[in-house]
């Protein structure tokens, strides 16, 4: 969880302080945890750790630590187990052995480090590693040369650009769509309903998504604080076009283009229709790129470095679905597009106001492809941004 994966398995909970090295207190603090109502089943029961199942099937492990071993545990339980044999071979190499206790010297087995994570790495002659980083890729090497980049944090995005009214298929209205980013602190929004594909989300044709756009507009003058741009979500149809007329497409603020239908084409075929979509002039962002919903729906096949080259090359940026249904793009095609110079935007796709806090997902997966905010978009001022949707990206 800690490292942002996509999917989790089961779940380690530390704990530290008084009550963890006093054996009274300790047996209470175990009963006060199996106290927790969403429990199923207990699993294993003993001095220093409890286990149990959760009623939606995760397992918990929860351990009990004295606060000299906290940060090693916490090294240690964070993994992954690559980044862990690395750092344990460094550390063999400098004289110490590592383990969840702490970092010990090997003439004399003296704990030289262990309370917290950041005096593990310190002493292994390392910048603190982010735990989203750690999967053995070229982490611990940056580490050593002090080339650790400054990873996206959540205060660096200033807006989204992806979301839905009860116009199509959201269950909120700009207002209260504008409202509750207001609240976020975001500086501007776009309102992307669905175009007319989508037949069951009461997508736009041309006409209404005309209508829409003038409320849209009108919603922004006389809201304050926040801005709010016109956009909208067009369909990508099977053979590449776009279900809105260009007519329509040009007078919009932001168009995120999207598959959302055809999902069994061939690679080749699959390729060719985004190809074409990025290819549309109007078109400044490729939402959730790859069709992919978590343990529900695999990713459709097709040619991702072709589809990045073609980005590049139009200022086509790629979406990350914060939702975590979809995260969508993974960290390994975001780390793909970063390498060619492709811009990311965050978004949560929202469909509710209560969706926005979902954006801390899609900040977790760029965080795993070492994104900064000079790689996203919506890091950037309105006005920049604006000109970004026209494909006039900022350089660097």
């Amino acid at each position: 969880m800690r490292r942002g994966r996509e999917t989790v398995g089961d779940l380690d909970i530390l704990i530290t302080g008084p009550c963890c090295v006093d054996d009274a207190r300790r047996a209470d603090l175990i009963e006060e945890i199996l106290g927790y109502p969403g429990i199923l089943e207990v699993l294993a029961k003993g001095d220093n750790k409890v286990s149990f199942k959760l009623r939606g099937g995760m397992q918990v492990d929860v351990r009990m630590l004295p606060p000299e071993s906290y940060g090693a545990a916490m090294q240690y339980f964070t993994g992954s187990k690559n980044h862990n044999v690395s750092l344990r071979q460094r550390a063999l190499k400098m004289g110490y052995t590592l383990n969840e206790y702490g970092l010990f010297r090997l003439d004399d087995n003296k704990r030289v480090a262990g309370a917290n994570e950041d005096e593990i790495y310190g002493e292994l002659k390392l910048d603190s590693i982010p735990p989203e980083m750690r999967e053995n890729c070229g982490e611990i090497e940056a580490a050593e040369k002090h080339e650790l980049p400054r990873l996206i944090t959540m205060k660096d995005i200033r807006g989204e650009v992806h979301m839905h009214t009860v116009e199509t298929d959201g269950r909120c209205t700009i207002e209260e769509m504008a409202e509750a980013a207001k609240e976020r602190g975001y500086t501007y929004i776009a309102i992307t309903d669905h175009s007319k594909n989508l037949a069951f989300a009461n997508g736009l044709d041309d006409t209404r998504a005309l209508q829409h756009m003038t409320r849209i507009r009108a919603a922004n003058d006389a809201f304050g604080g926040i801005t709010i741009m016109a956009g909208v979500e067009v369909d990508i149809l099977p053979d590449g076009e776009l279900d809105l007329s260009d007519s329509v497409l040009e007078q919009m603020d932001v168009v995120v283009a999207s598959v959302h239908s055809a999902f069994n084409q061939e690679p080749q075929q699959m390729t060719d229709r985004l190809l074409r979509a990025i290819d549309n002039k109007n078109v400044g962002i490729l939402g959730h790129p790859t069709g992919r919903l978590l343990l529900k729906r695999d990713a459709y096949p097709f040619d991702m470095d072709a589809i990045l080259q073609t980005a590049a090359t139009n200022k086509v940026a790629m979406e990350l679905n914060a939702y975590p249904d979809r995260l969508d793009l993974n960290d390994v095609h975001l780390r793909m597009a970063r390498e060619r110079g492709v811009k990311i935007v965050i978004n949560t796709d929202a469909h509710h106001t209560s969706h926005f806090e979902k954006i801390k997902y899609g900040i977790l997966q760029a965080r795993r492809a070492w994104l900064t905010s000079k790689d996203v978009l919506n890091t950037l001022p309105e006005k920049e941004f604006r000109l970004a949707m026209k494909h006039q990206w900022p350089k660097g």
